[in-house]
Parts: C-alpha cells; structure tokens; sequence
C-alpha cells in the first residue's frame, strides 16, 4: 500500500503537472475559448453586482437579487440562502483564478463591510458550509497568496478568516446530538432547538450533508489553531464509517441523526452520498490522515462491485446490493469521473464521462435525471457544474484534446441556450428550452472556474493551482495546511470495523507514465465501443442468472420487451418465478413467487421485471399528457433569449404538428377579455392576439380573435401572480361544442410571464413572438445586425421571468364554476414491444399492457439497434425571417417523460440538490 506524506499526495501533483499538450487545437482557438470563458464570467458575475448584490442571488429573467421571504417560497432550495450575499462570497477565490485580483480586491472589501452573518434565519448547515464557509477560506488563501506576492492585498489582515470562525461558531451548535451528525438545519443567529430558532425538531439528514464537513471544517481549525472544528466534523465521519452496511460497505441515502437509522436504503453515488466519498479521499489528500484512505478505498471496492455498471452508475439497496433501487440516474453524479480520475481508476471514469457527453450532445444540457436509456426523467438543469469538473480533471490526466473539444460545447451550449440579457438563467426545461429564473451561486463558484482551467496554461496563472486541493464547490485549500496545527491525533479507527483487502489499494499512488501511456488513441480506444450508446442503442447488461450459469453476455428480459405470445419469453418468466394466470375477460396475470425461481439471482432478476413493469405502467399513464408549449420573445432585446412556458389548447393548431411554430407581433384586443367582437381588428390583423382570461369561454375568445384576424392568441391569467413555478400548468378545453372551426393556436400564460409581454409592450413597444411546441435557437444574425444599426439606442436591455411547465397538465374549461375537462385517459396499459403483444396485467405487483383487440401504445424510445431521429435540417424562411435551428425531439418521448414523479423530486431536493 502506497501511503501519502504529511505534506501532499505526490500523486495528486503528478496528475496536474501533465501537459496541457491539444493536438488538434491550436493556440489561437485555445486562446479564443479561454477569452469566451472570461467574457461569460463577466456577463454573469457584473449582472450579479449591478442587479442583484447584496442579495444573495441574482434572478436572471427578471434582472434583481433573490432576497429570501420576499420571494415566493422553493421549499429546501432555499435554505442556501441566509441573505449573507451568498454569490458574492461563494466567487471570490475564482476572481483569482481567472486573473480578477482587482476585482477580488474590491470584493474582499465588499465582503468585510457589508455582510452581516447574523441573521435571524434557518439555513442549511451543508449548504452555508460548502458555499459560505468554504467562500471564505478560499478567499482567505488567496487572498495571503496574493500578499505575499507583495503586490496586491497588502491591507489584509485575516478579515475573512475572522468571519469564517465566526461562521464556524455559528453552525457548531447543529452538532449537539447524541450521535454527533449534525441538524440539516440551524438558525444563524439562535442556534437550534430553542423556540426562537424554528429548527432543531428534524430527525434525518443526508449521508453527504452530515460527511461532507471535514475539508472545511479541518482548514478552518488548522489555520486558526481551533481544534474543535475538526473534531466535530470527524465525529461525523467516524458515525457514518460505524453505521455503513457491513456486508455491502454501502451508505444508504439518509441516516437518523439520532440514532444512526437508515431512512433511505437505496445507495449510490449521486444526490445524498455525492460529496461524502469526495471528502474521504480529499481530506487524505489535505491531512495526511491514512484512515480516511482506507475508509475510501473500502467504499470504492464496493461502488466499483454493485453500482457501477459501464458506462452506468445504478443506485442499489445497501442490503440487496444485486438489486437495482431504481432505474434512472441524477445529474449530482457527473462528479463521479472526476474523483475516479483522483483515485486512478481511469478507465470507468473515461467510459461514465462519455456517456453523460452523449446525454448532453442529446438534450445540450445534463437533466436532472435521465433514464437508463437516456429519456429524461426530471427536465430541469441548474447549471451544474460537475460534468465540467470531470471534464477538466480527464484532460489534465490523458491530455486528450477530445475533452478540449467538450469544454466548446458547454461553452456554445450557455451561450446559445442559458444566457439572458441580465446574466445566466438556468433551464426549467431542457426539452422546450423554457428558463427558470434562478442563477445559483454555484454557477460563478465553479462552472467558470473548471472552464477557465481547462482551456488555461501554466503560464496564464498567477500561482500555481497545484498547491492547492479543491472542494466539493470548487474553493482552493492550501496543501502545507497538512502540516499546520496538527491538533488531531491520527489514530486509525478504520481497521477497529474492517480487514482491509490489500487490493483496494492497488490504484492509490499509480506511475503516471503506466496509467497514462503516451499513447493519443488511449483515451479514444476506450470511448470507441461507447460512440453510440446514447442515439442507437438501448444500454444492457449481462443477466446475473446467465453470468452465474457461464452462458456469456446475453441481455435480460426487460419488461419493456416482454411478449406473453412469446414461447422463450415465458421461459424466462418461469426461471424468474414469474408465473402467468389467464383471467376470464381475456387478459393474463403475472404473479412472482421468489421460492419458484432457479436461484436467487433468478429470484433478484424477476423482482426487477416486477418492478419495471409496475413503472412502464404507471409511466404509460402519464404519457397521455400533454407537454406544455414555448412562447419566445424574439424581437429586440431578446432574440429568442427569453422563453416562458405556455399550456396547450384542446383546439386549434396543434402546435407539434408544426415545427416552425407561428411567429408574429403581438397586439392587445379591446374588448381585454375578448368575449364579444374585437373593436380594434385592425390592430390585431396578422398579430397574435393578448387577452385576458375570464368573463367566457376560451373557445369563444380564439373565435372572436380569429374572427378579426388574428394568426394566433395568448391567454393570461386574472389571477394577480400566479406563476406557473406554484401553480400546475393546464390545458384550455372547448366548450363542449364543435371546435374544428378554430385553425389558429392558442396558448395559457400564467399571471407572471404574461406580465413579462405586457411589461415588454410598454417599453419597446413592438414585440415579436413565436408560438411553438418547445423553444428555437435564437438568431444571432439579427441580434448581430440589430446591434450594428442601434449603436445610439439607448433602450435599456430588459427581460423578464421565464416559467416553465408545472408537472400536472390537467384541461380546463374558462370558468371555474362550468367545471374542469380532461383528454388525459386514465390508461393503466404498458407499451408493447411489438404490436401482437398480449395483454399483462400483474397481481402483487399489479401493471397490464394492451390486447389485441385494444388501442396500441407508443413503442418505446430507444431498443437494440435501432436508429434514433436525426435532427433535421434548418429552416430557412423567406425575407427577413428567422433561420431556426429546428432540433425535433421524438413526441414519444417528451410525451413519456414529461409527467414525473413529484413526490420522489421533492425527495431529491430534501437531500440538498
């Protein structure tokens, strides 16, 4: 075993020394990439300070600063924000990386005279920990870095170190528990568990919110001489080392910090775990402490036997590790190449890492969630940065110009799709393109940061990164920290839990030169046989029954496939202990009995098609709903840059069947509510009518507007602020009548995004949109041309809160009191793989699929071999119109994918997403 000295982790700085050698790229695009990083991080970072700082975020859509209690309520999210200008703060060290020291300069003084961190207000321990506290010790060491450099910084006395131990005081009082896991929450300024701190009655936390503490915690203690910080956060990680699943060494999810209960046995590396492995073998990295290592190493083994399944990583229950937990994956695991990349463990991190490329190449942002075969389960993305963390980290270790060219495409992909006029909004929904109008601090902290580095040499830094070891959120801790105020003894608990098998620790300290031949095919030999994974091929793995019987690699039944007309299908069935019952009205019924299958894999196998056939029939429920449409502002200032989510219409154009969409200025009717005939036609002729909605049906509204000659109708709620972000977006039905008289499209805009057209008219007058099932590429070309001819406009750029879809698409007719409608069949049928299946239906574990006789369902998205959609060509309209880049997604699968589950997204937010 090959153990690190005191000081650093030589392998940690052989990695980094490796050449930023890009064949392929020249300097000159290099030095082009790197200049459009600066330039975003600009964008984002002086919209922040002009529109929003002191708050602690910047609401991109709507150009002001998210101040906690004056916003509607995001539930968990919020609890990052402690109004202690969390952007501000979480950005620091990255204005110096980017070569910023005037900027840091200024925000360091920002920082020590304007925020106040003691606020009556509940926040997350986890969150103010990575974010705030660790914002500051990152500036801290930069920040005497650049003193002692002796030309910048030569005021600082230790300011934000002294706010940072103030911070420190500050959550110490969370880890009053028996167990030593801290409360998921405690109030700044009250602590927890007294009545005026409204916190402190939580009984469960996430494995990666109570593990994810000791590089903070420990660099706070190590440069103060403070040890109980460092000894809380190791009593937290010596409970979740105790409590780990001993025949698995798995951690589930979340614990009880009280009696160290898993409440959530699934495990992965994911949301809820993420950080807790990053921090084991980081704080071995910044310690020196052996202990940690091997706690690492014990987990990696265990990761590396039952959730990783190349190019996947499945969650799995700590106490049936052969047993899938679910059967999609988050986004919070793109880290995961990263750290493996740390480890040494090239290959599965080089194989996960173009996996998640193929994902985003599909959808051009990694949602939140995506199935195990690549259909989108949650669709919004935050801006995360962890897959440019992974990215950065695989060049620096094979210095493959590949991943230079995957940096160009998170680049073009912000700039084309999440970048606003007041900064960086994130995606409420990858598939329509509709905004969400939140800019997490995060986006500043690291996205900008990993891709500054990637495209970045030696010589564009002012110091060298190699002394300094990152956190989960990207801050900069200094290595000689390893050998400062070592207050803590080193004693290996690990061993008293575990005999350690010697081969966990193969890869701990490997020979660069072995690892990383110099070889420019290696990496490419190994993403080779993954080109395809995502676009032509559902993902498969080896049946553990068939593995067990030697009989190679043939793919498991899935339910997806199954076929009760199939003689081989069923066999498989009955070694599963799958049993069919035929039932009188001409359908079949499964029922499992686990003590009738071959073996207990075959047993853990036909579990798992119960499972997904339960799935596929609720998701077959859930795919009679509509998607919700896009209107997008593409007129000056916004050139498509801002989209807000619209309900469909029983009636009219169905805006799916259209792709260029219907695109006009837009005119308010009078009568406003539109429910007799329009008095002002001649203003809404070739327009798209805005009206109110109330006072009659939706119906008789889009006749009256067509009537006058509208190409198209929007709708907006009377309901002062209803926004679709509270409320759950709908379908206008008919009114009970004949409707193929209406031709044109109508679409429903909340209150709030209504408002953000209505707000558009009275400043620049005429405004043009684009009705459309899911958001165009902007046009740069007009944008370009229009800045040519405006150089003297002084129109302030202004744009206002995109929404997008609520998850329930219900129809409702105009008035509350004539009652709701709904299109949405309550089908509780799976989609057949051919369309000869029979119909299933399952007894315990209860789903059915439809008969012959009975209405076929969509096939599924993707199956072995077959082709998916190309994107098709751009549209190219006549005269000034716009060239839209039209990238059409399988109605199938926005259909399948759009209704998810609530109940488990809360969950995940619950976890600290």
């Amino acid at each position: 075993m090959c153990l690190i000295s005191s000081f650093h982790m030589w392998w940690h700085l052989q990695l980094l020394k490796r050449k930023d050698g890009a064949e392929g790229e020249s300097s000159c695009e290099i030095l082009n990439f790197r200049n459009q990083v600066l330039e975003m991080f600009d964008h984002a970072y002086s919209n922040y300070m002009d529109h929003a700082y002191p708050a602690d975020e910047l609401m991109p859509l709507t150009c002001r600063g998210r101040v906690r209690g004056q916003e509607p309520s995001r539930g968990d999210v919020d609890d990052a924000l402690g109004k202690f200008s969390l952007t501000l703060i979480d950005t620091l060290d990255t204005l110096v990386v980017l070569n910023k020291t005037k900027e840091f300069e200024e925000a360091v003084k920002k920082v020590i005279k304007d925020v106040n961190l003691d606020n009556d207000i509940v926040v997350s321990v986890f969150e103010t920990n990575i974010r705030v506290l660790g914002g500051l010790l990152g500036g801290h060491s930069v920040a005497i870095m650049l003193k002692d450099k002796g030309e910048y910084m030569q005021w600082y006395n230790g300011e934000l170190l002294h706010m940072a131990k103030e911070l420190g005081y500050k959550l110490l009082p969370a880890f009053n528990t028996t167990s030593g896991l801290p409360y998921p929450r405690v109030n700044l300024k009250f602590g927890v568990r007294h009545p005026e701190a409204r916190t402190g009655t939580e009984t469960d936390t996430c494995t990666a919110c109570a593990g994810t503490l000791i590089l903070e915690f420990a660099a706070l203690s190590r440069f103060t001489g403070t040890s109980i910080f460092e000894e809380y956060a190791r009593k937290a990680l010596d409970f979740i080392w105790e409590k780990r699943q001993r025949s698995s060494n798995l951690v589930g999810v979340t614990i009880n910090i009280h009696t160290g209960d898993w409440v959530r046995k699934d495990s992965g590396v994911g949301a809820g775990i993420d950080s807790y492995y990053e921090y084991l073998l980081k704080a071995y990295v910044l310690l020196g402490d052996d202990s940690f290592l091997e706690r690492f190493n014990t987990h990696y083994d265990a990761i590396m036997k039952y959730i990783s399944q190349p190019p996947l990583l499945l969650d799995v229950h700590i106490h049936k590790p052969m047993l899938n937990a679910r059967t999609w994956m988050d986004s919070l695991l793109a880290f995961f190449p990263g750290l493996q990349v740390l480890k040494g463990d090239i290959r599965p991190a080089i194989e996960t890492h173009e996996m998640l490329y193929q994902v985003i190449k599909k959808h051009n942002f990694l949602p939140e969630a995506f199935t195990t075969d690549f259909r989108v389960h949650w669709a919004q993305h935050p801006l995360r940065p962890e897959f440019a963390e992974s990215t950065y980290f695989l060049y620096k270790a094979t210095g493959d110009p590949y991943y230079l060219e995957v940096g160009k495409t998170l680049i073009e992909n912000l700039n084309k799709y999440a970048r606003v006029p007041c900064g960086f909004a994130a995606m409420k929904d990858v598939r329509t393109g509709s905004h969400e109008d939140r800019m997490d601090s995060f986006f500043l902290a690291e996205m900008f940061k990993y891709l500054y580095l990637l495209f970045a040499d030696k010589e564009d830094m002012i110091f060298d990164i190699e002394d300094y070891i990152f956190t989960t959120e990207a801050h900069l801790l200094p290595l000689w920290l390893s050998t400062t105020n070592q207050t803590i003894s080193k004693k290996n608990t690990t061993t008293e839990y575990t005999e350690l098998d010697d081969s966990n620790f193969d890869w701990t300290c490997p020979n660069t030169q072995i690892l990383f031949p110099n070889d420019p095919m290696f990496a490419q030999s190994i993403r080779e046989p993954l080109k395809n994974v995502v676009d032509k091929s559902c993902p498969r793995s080896i049946s553990r029954a068939e593995e067990s019987l030697g009989t190679g690699p043939k793919p498991p039944l899935r339910a997806r496939d199954f076929m009760a007309s199939n003689p081989e299908h069923l066999e498989i069935l009955k070694k599963m202990g799958v049993s069919l019952i035929h039932l009188k009205d001409g359908r079949v019924q499964l029922v499992q009995h686990a003590v009738q299958a071959a073996s207990s894999l075959d047993a853990e196998d036909g579990l798992r098609f119960m499972q997904e056939m339960i799935e596929l029939s609720s998701q077959q429920q859930k795919e009679q709903q509509l998607p919700p449409r896009a209107v997008q502002i593409v007129s000056h200032p916004f050139f498509g840059r801002v989209v807000l989510t619209a309900g469909p219409a029983q009636f009219g154009m169905d805006l799916s069947k259209h792709k260029s969409g219907t695109r006009g200025f837009v005119a308010t009717i009078k009568p406003y509510n539109g429910c007799s005939e329009i008095t002002n036609p001649e203003a809404v002729k070739e327009k798209i009518a805005l009206m109110q909605r109330g006072q009659c049906m939706f119906a008789e509204k889009a006749r009256n507007i067509q009537k006058a000659g509208a190409i198209g109708g929007i709708v907006i709620d009377d309901n002062e602020g209803s926004s679709s972000d509270t409320a759950p977006l709908f379908q206008m039905a008919g009114d009970g009548k004949n409707t193929d008289d209406i031709t044109i499209p109508m679409l429903f805009l909340f209150n709030k995004e209504g408002n953000i057209i209505l707000d558009a008219i009275r400043e620049y007058e005429a405004v043009e949109v684009l009705l459309s099932d899911k958001a165009k590429d902007r046009d740069l070309e007009m944008e370009n041309m229009d800045q040519k001819l405006s150089e003297n406009d002084s129109h302030k750029q202004n744009s206002e809160e995109a929404s997008s879809a609520s998850q329930d698409v219900g129809a409702v007719s105009e008035e509350p009191e004539e009652g709701e409608s709904s299109d949405v069949s309550d089908l509780d049928s799976l989609p057949p793989a051919q369309a000869d299946t029979d119909s299933v239906s399952t007894s315990d574990q209860d789903s059915s699929i439809p008969g012959p006789g009975e209405a076929g369902a969509p096939e599924p998205a993707c199956t072995q071999g077959d082709e998916q959609p190309q994107e098709q060509q751009t549209e190219t309209e006549s005269d000034s119109k716009v060239n839209w880049d039209n990238k059409v997604q399988p109605m199938e699968s926005i259909l399948a994918d759009w209704n998810e589950d609530i109940e488990a997204f809360e969950m995940m937010e619950k976890d600290e997403l």
